[in-house]
């Protein structure tokens, strides 16, 4: 039996009225979908520490647009907290005017609504267009983008992973004394957030001394602060010219060791073993080349180098260029100080005018001459992405450095100290370290000079670390 036309009817009316409703009922809206940037540098340091003024810089930084941003008081933390979780790009509002550029940043997004938390941002919003808790398409991960920065919850932070980067939270600025994670392999760009980095092209360098993973004797990147140094000074097999040339290698690596052992019972840092080793030697005659100095063939001081690296110990290569100049004497041992465990001391008594002979008076150097030096092995350390390195004057007259107070102490690569080397009684010791310390450099660390024949007595090593007005970072023994 058919179907009653009535019946039929219904059923068109009801079939009608949900097309009617399908075509009318509103569809919902797409998901917010901020359009991210690449950053134009492979190392950025956004560097101001005004929360608000950093959040819009890392948006500048890593989006090009965003329809919708997040809002929230710069004095309102529980509303930052709230806004973070939000996928949206985090401005910071200002109580009063707009040092940090927030409209303008609004607009370089393309922002056509807002989306205020709390009231200080609600009412800084003012007739702006407010979105509807909308919708975010969640950020796609960017392993190429490392945001380092030393607060782990920040508005920058938030808007940084609403961008997809990987956000390390670090406990030091620098890289060489904390490495974070995720510097294997390399990412493609680095953004570190604060003043506290530095600038862009030191923490460039700092990057890839912590990508390389090389550590110094005693682990680390970074000399001083973290270790004290305790060093044989001599030649190989020249008993007169120091201790270190009264023992063979394994005699000499073991008696830095019962020397830097201790040093260690009294000292506030680990102490390392060192070698302070004379690599040119000031001599009576002119040799060959005429600089009135015997220089050592690499081959002769590299079973002491790599001994030394093998038992942990450090090694000073020490210059006494007699008539020639230090930077030239230094790049005879390019290959040595090209190892991490390896660093220089220039020392001026044996540095020599055109018509000066050895023990007729003390030399004396430029400070251009030293900062040459300086330049030189700073470069050498950075292309090598090598640890900190230690460079080392030797003084105990100021005489010895003219014009010491241009010392360059910029290069963040070396480790510069000035090591006084008086010998005699405390008081004439004393007087001489008391003496070299007035107007003294700034970013200069200090170093001392025992010796076990000349002092009169030796000093202990609690009267050593004692003499301030800071103690000692290298110890040497004569």
């Amino acid at each position: 039996m058919g179907e009653s036309p009535g019946r039929a009817r219904a059923w068109a009316l009801v079939v009608a009225a949900l097309l009617v409703a399908g075509c009318t009922a509103q569809a919902p809206d797409p998901p917010v979908s901020p359009q991210v940037s690449t950053p134009a540098e492979a190392v950025t340091v956004l560097g101001t520490d005004d929360p608000a003024a950093l959040a819009v810089a890392v948006s500048g930084a890593l989006f090009a647009s965003s329809p919708v941003v997040a809002l929230a008081g710069a004095d309102d933390p529980p509303a930052q907290d709230e806004a973070s979780g939000s996928g949206l790009p985090l401005l910071l509002t200002p109580a009063d005017g707009d040092p940090a550029g927030v409209a303008a940043e609004l607009d370089r997004l393309g922002a056509t609504a807002v989306l205020p938390f709390g009231s200080a941002a609600a009412a800084w919003a003012g007739d702006r267009p407010v979105a509807d808790a909308p919708v975010v398409a969640p950020p796609t991960p960017r392993p190429g983008v490392l945001v380092l920065a030393t607060h782990a919850a920040s508005a920058a932070t938030a808007t940084a992973r609403a961008a997809g980067a990987r956000v390390e939270r670090v406990t030091d600025p620098d890289p060489r004394v904390a490495a974070p994670p995720g510097l294997d392999p390399r990412p493609a760009h680095v953004i570190a957030l604060g003043s506290a980095f530095g600038d862009a092209d030191t923490l460039a360098t700092r990057l890839d001394v912590a990508a390389a993973g090389r550590q110094l004797p005693g682990g680390g990147q970074v000399l001083f602060p973290g270790r004290r140094m305790v060093a044989l000074y001599g030649h190989p097999g020249v008993p007169a010219l120091g201790v270190l040339g009264e023992q063979d290698i394994p005699a000499s690596i073991a008696r830095a060791r019962e020397l830097a052992a201790e040093y260690d019972a009294v000292s506030d840092q680990p102490v390392v073993p060192a070698f302070e080793l004379i690599s040119t030697i000031a001599d009576s005659g002119p040799g060959p080349d005429g600089d009135y100095s015997s220089e050592a063939e690499v081959e002769f001081l590299r079973p002491w180098v790599d001994a030394a690296r093998e038992a942990g110990v450090y090694v000073v290569l020490d210059l006494q260029p007699g008539r020639t100049d230090f930077l030239t004497q230094a790049q005879r041992y390019t290959e040595l100080l090209a190892q991490p465990h390896v660093g220089l001391a220039l020392d001026p008594e044996w540095r020599l005018g055109p018509d000066q002979r050895p023990l007729e008076q003390i030399g004396t150097v430029g400070v251009d001459e030293v900062n040459s030096v300086i330049t030189w092995l700073a470069d050498l350390t950075a292309e090598n992405a090598l640890p900190q390195k230690l460079l080392m004057v030797h003084q105990f007259r100021l005489s010895m450095i003219r014009e010491r107070e241009r010392l360059d102490t910029s290069r963040d690569e070396l480790a510069v100290v000035l090591h006084a080397d008086g010998f005699g009684t405390p008081d004439l010791k004393l007087g001489t370290w008391n003496a070299l310390h007035e107007g003294e450099p700034p970013g200069v660390g200090w170093g001392w000079k025992n010796f076990f024949d000349e002092d009169t007595p030796t000093f202990t090593p609690a009267q050593t670390l004692d003499v301030g007005p800071v103690p000692p970072v290298f110890v040497s023994f004569q």
